[in-house]
């Protein structure tokens, strides 16, 4: 029996993007296409965490604005802003969702050496939506958990649902 340590590949092969001013990391092989910003339709009653709908090629696919999760600002989109569209396991299903961008900069290699495991003190973001902390030309890139992000949009408005739960009883 080996150590599942032993199958970690080396690197992990990223798509880098901007949100507010800081650099995350998406893994690659997830991202489906970069897309400008499309119209979006706005869902009612919806968590500020998921932006709407976006239509790609005829699919309804769900647009989540990771900067609502991480308490960022929110700047104005401008002509940098991009829709990163991704495969993200949703409640053990693979799901397609869009994820906005204030800017798209590159894939890379990020040694799997250099990605630590996200401080649980003197961090702006709540550590469990954070798989890791790489490190690349002297700068940190965020790593999400894009699965603890997704799963499950509900726990995250839990007293607002159960306070509408009570009122409609």
């Amino acid at each position: 029996m080996s150590d599942a340590q032993d199958h970690q590949p080396a690197s992990m092969t990223a798509l880098t993007i901007r949100l507010d001013d800081e650099l995350f990391a998406v893994e690659a092989g997830r991202v489906r296409e970069i897309l400008d910003l499309v119209p979006i339709t706005e869902v009612p009653n919806a968590p500020d965490f998921v932006g709407g709908l976006i239509n790609v090629r005829g699919r309804v696919v769900p647009l989540a604005d990771l900067r609502v999760m991480f308490g960022m600002n929110r700047p104005e989109p401008d002509e940098d802003t991009r829709i990163v569209v991704m495969e993200v396991d949703m409640d053990g299903e693979p799901t397609i969702a869009g994820i906005l961008a204030d800017k798209v900069h590159d894939v890379t290699d990020i040694e799997a050496a250099s990605i630590e495991e996200a401080p649980k003190v003197g961090m702006r973001w709540r550590p469990e939506f954070i798989r890791g902390i790489g490190k690349r030309n002297g700068g940190f890139i965020i790593i999400p958990n894009m699965e603890r992000i997704f799963e499950t949009p509900g726990a995250r408005t839990a007293p607002a649902a159960s306070s509408e739960e009570r009122s409609a009883l």
